[in-house]
């Protein structure tokens, strides 16, 4: 006799819900965004600065468009203001800027990668933003790796930027690509500089690792991704990069220790620890430098840095209060920047340090807005990480993998800021911005009314899957 019942263990299973159409969209264009980012140096080498410029204003303005259609839920209050006091700081100096046209132009590149990185963690769950991150770094690790098996298959010699086939032996680091891959010499991919390339995989092998630990689906293709990315990464021979990689594995390390923590005081343990390590290891690299770049295949000087940091020094010293005018990276055509510092017969277009470029073109007064803006983002970054999620009075939930990504690449961006411009720029201010701002918004994953996914085909909020 057939009984029916309303029990739910009779009842049949359903379907998880599916994402909607519009938000698939809204997650492809975030991955564009973070892609123009992460490899728009491949972009400017590929069809030249002008057309550069025009897709990155483009992309802002359908970003804008966006925006005002889904209205993402966002408390005012928490926004990263100490960026945008950066930021204010940096259009003020326009008005006594030494070279005005370049502070103008370089300003709205700054002013854009802000907006995108608000944007991008407005709109994005944290689960999104994970993923749209490790799918732009997808891009950039395929295309750089299609990129260089072409030259070297194709061109079968070095490659100069716009696809043009130098006629004549020309200086290497006026090359895009060397067509090195086949010979065991460094690779620099779509980025046309070794360094570039390092950094970017290094953010790939990060964000590809944090997916791993969150139990992202086709495990065996994301391994694959991670030691191309590694393969990549090692081939570009950045002595930097291996440096940042070292610190990036203490800084893991480290908050997997911190997350053991039961007691309170037990954390102080640890941190005088690491501390004493980490003040240690910098130490010794410092002293031993000539050995350990020695190693590297370096010079001691990393490759003629400190004579242009002397250079930059002399030269800011003159303005020291407020600088000589914003401008990340260096106009090349200015007058002032043209032929000043020269390396290989190539005007230079950055101080190879954040911190100079700072001084030189923002004074102590940017220095110190740029030393809070890291400080709030390091902080935030790392209590983000270490402490479990708690909202209530319970205090044995687990932590998720997918609160290891920002203070990573918050470590790997420190390490790179010592020798290299690059975070005060794409995707080194990108992700300082949209990790800042979205640990602020939201700093509970998977909780809060801007981690819920935005439809634009219904203009509603929905719950995010899993």
């Amino acid at each position: 006799m057939a009984m029916y019942t309303n029990h739910p263990v009779s009842a049949l299973p359903t379907a998880p819900p599916r994402e909607t159409t519009g938000h698939l969209l809204l997650r492809a264009w975030c991955v564009f965004v973070i892609l123009l980012a992460l490899g728009g140096v491949g972009l400017v080498n590929a069809a030249g600065p002008v057309v550069a410029a025009v897709v990155a204003v483009a992309s802002a303005v359908v970003s804008a468009v966006i925006w005002v259609v889904t209205r993402p839920p966002m408390a005012v209050r928490r926004l990263p203001w100490l960026a945008f006091a950066y930021l204010a700081w940096a259009t003020a100096s326009i008005a006594w800027s030494a070279w005005p046209a370049a502070s103008v132009l370089t300003w709205l590149l700054l002013v854009i990668t802000t907006f995108q990185g608000l944007f991008v963690g407005a709109v994005l769950t944290w689960r999104d933003v994970v993923r749209a991150v490790a799918s732009a770094a997808k891009w950039v690790v395929g295309l750089s790796l299609l990129f260089e098996v072409a030259v070297s298959l194709l061109v079968r010699g070095p490659l100069l930027p716009g696809f043009v086939v130098p006629s004549a032996r020309m200086d290497p680091i006026l090359y895009w690509s060397r067509d090195n891959l086949f010979d065991g010499g460094r690779i620099q991919g779509l980025f046309g500089n070794a360094d570039l390339l390092a950094a970017a995989m290094l953010v790939a092998i990060i964000v590809f690792g944090v997916r791993l630990a969150a139990g992202a689906p086709r495990r065996v293709l994301l391994m694959l991704w991670t030691a191309l990315a590694a393969f990549l990464f090692v081939r570009a021979g950045s002595a930097t990069a291996f440096i940042a990689a070292a610190f990036v594995a203490l800084v893991l390390g480290t908050v997997l220790v911190m997350r053991t923590a039961r007691r309170p005081g037990e954390r102080t343990r640890w941190y005088l620890l690491y501390a004493a390590i980490g003040l240690g290891f910098g130490g010794a690299l410092w002293l031993g430098r000539e050995t350990v770049f020695g190693v590297l295949g370096r010079e001691a000087d990393l490759l003629g840095r400190e004579g242009i940091w002397a250079d930059v020094l002399a030269r800011a010293d003159q303005r020291p209060i407020a600088g000589w005018g914003f401008s990340t990276p260096w106009v090349p055509t200015e007058p002032l920047i043209d032929g000043w510092i020269v390396d290989h017969d190539q005007t230079v277009v950055q101080a190879h340090s954040m911190w100079l470029d700072a001084y030189l073109q923002l004074g102590v007064v940017g220095v110190a807005l740029l030393a809070l803006v890291f400080f709030a983002y390091v902080w935030r970054s790392w209590f983000f990480a270490v402490d479990r999620p708690r909202w209530d009075l319970r205090d044995d939930r687990p932590h998720s993998p997918l609160t290891l990504l920002p203070t990573l690449i918050g470590a790997l961006l420190v390490v790179q800021g010592l020798t290299e411009s690059g975070p005060l720029l794409l995707w080194g201010w990108m992700f300082v911005v949209l990790f800042g701002a979205k640990i602020k918004q939201t700093p509970l994953v998977g909780v809060g009314p801007s981690e819920q996914s935005i439809s634009i085909e219904r203009g509603e909020l929905v719950r995010p899957s899993a």
